[in-house]
Order: C-alpha cells, then structure tokens, then sequence
C-alpha cells in the first residue's frame, strides 16, 4: 500500500478514536484526564491528514523532499499545497490551535482536573482549559480538514490499485 494511503486510513482512525473517547469513555467516566487523549489523538489525525497529502505530492514529484519534523512538513504545507488546492486558512488555523495545545501539555510544569475542565498551567501559570465542547469543536474542525485532504487524494488513487492489482 502507498505511504500516502497508510497516512490517511491512520488520520481516519485517530479521529475515530478521539470521536469514541469524547463520545462514549468521557461521558461514562468523567475524567477530565481523558480529554488529553482526545486533543493528543486529534492532533495526530490532523498531522497524518497533512502528512498524507505530502507524501501524495512527493510521489507524484510535485514537491521536493522535506524535513520530517512538523515545522518542516507544515512549512511546504503551506507553501506549495494550500496555494495549490486552495486549503482554507482556517484549516491552518485549526493545525496551530490544537498543536499549541498538545506542547502547553508537553511543557507544563502544573497540570490539574478542575470541575469538568483539565486546566494546564505554564511556568508563569497562565492557564489553558481543556473540556468537552472547545474539544468538539475542534474534532468537528478535523474531520472537514480530513475530508478536504481525503478528496485531494482520492484523485489519482485508481492509479495506484491497478498497478498494485498487476504485481498480483
């Protein structure tokens, strides 16, 4: 299978779980602990869509190889796919907000549930939230960036089956 294919089947899987964790473990639980695991896995379904279109314009050499760090990939992202598909600025928008998100959790020296909220704290405790409905939101958000990079893909797909189903 095409590396731009396994980048795509696993962003759907990582926003299926996030889905799941907000949906069904949250509500049944309520740990607000959890929600890190739903802004970590839409993060990650969010990198993989991003990634899947690189790798996508890399096979059909329409970009250069890139660093593999996420400031190096969002970079040609930006670049070369958003002025080539027209990608919404609110979609990279969307990439920086959950990403600060996942380093302010990485970073934080004070973390804490609160009500039904998990509050992360820098070193000058500043605080950022993390519940539920900011959560939806954003995994909303996702799943259109997901479609909208899906249906980039998606394009020349057949091209890659058929040579696959030749090698058979």
């Amino acid at each position: 299978m095409e590396p731009f294919l396994e980048l795509r089947e696993k962003a759907e899987r990582n926003l299926e779980v996030a889905e799941h964790i907000l949906t069904v473990t949250y509500p049944l639980l309520k740990d607000p602990k959890l929600l890190l695991g739903v802004c970590e896995n839409t993060f990650l379904g969010l990198t993989n869509s991003m990634n899947s279109v690189l790798s996508h314009e890399l096979a059909f050499k329409r970009i250069t190889p890139y660093k593999d760090n996420f400031e190096g990939k969002y970079s040609v992202f930006c670049r070369k796919i958003v002025p080539r598909y027209n990608v919404r600025k609110e979609h990279l928008d969307l990439l920086q907000d959950v990403k600060s998100l996942v380093l302010k959790h990485r970073k934080s020296p004070v973390e804490f549930a609160r009500k039904e909220k998990y509050v992360i704290c820098n070193n000058e405790y500043e605080c950022e939230t993390l519940d539920a409905p900011k959560l939806k939101e954003y995994l909303d958000r996702s799943k259109i960036f997901y479609k909208d990079m899906a249906r980039i893909t998606e394009k020349y797909e057949n091209i890659f089956k058929r040579r696959l189903l030749r090698q058979i």
